[in-house]
């Protein structure tokens, strides 16, 4: 056996056969809290029996793909997620985000502004406002029948039936306009 095959035999300490696995020490460190690899009595590593514990203990790592671009992939179509645009010279985007902020702030100032000046209006208060616009008009239609009924009753002639009609259904609505421009 030569230099090498020895001591590729030999117990090894732990930060040893972290650099004959190619890993870092805490990863040797957790195996063997976890129970996926075992040390000898005096607390090394015999890498033979190591490695075969490590190959069958510890699963594989899982391969994260760089990203996510548009096909087919098992019968289903990946997505595509956008990527905001990042100014390359701030670091992780900080300067994006403090832009995105900054907006939002502008706007919310701006709609702050607008209501303490009276040029927006609650959408509560238009929804009433717009419910009793359309009662005025409906009162206002549904009682022509209440006042001109007996007097279309009495009438006979086409002409002057025709006639009061005309002048309370003008009566109505011009009382509807009047309503609705005073309130």
């Amino acid at each position: 056996m030569n230099q090498e095959q020895l001591a590729a035999t030999a117990p090894m300490s732990l930060r040893a056969y972290a650099k004959h696995r190619g890993v870092a020490m805490s990863a040797v460190q957790k195996a063997i809290r976890t129970g996926r690899i075992t040390t000898t009595t005096d607390g090394k590593i015999d890498p033979a029996q190591g490695d075969a514990e490590w190959e069958r203990n510890t699963a594989p790592r899982p391969r994260h793909r760089k990203s996510i671009t548009p096909g087919r992939t098992a019968g289903r179509t990946a997505l595509q997620v956008p990527q905001p645009a990042l100014d390359p010279s701030s670091p992780g985007g900080y300067a994006t985000a403090r832009a995105v902020r900054e907006q939002y702030l502008a706007r919310i100032t701006k709609i702050h502004h607008d209501q303490l000046a009276g040029k927006l209006v609650s959408r509560d208060e238009v929804a009433v406002e717009e419910f009793n616009e359309k009662r005025i008009i409906q009162d206002g239609v549904l009682n022509i029948a209440e006042r001109v009924s007996a007097q279309l009753a009495a009438e006979t002639d086409e002409k002057k039936v025709h006639e009061i009609l005309t002048t309370e259904l003008r009566n109505a609505l011009n009382g509807i306009a009047d309503s609705l421009l005073n309130s």
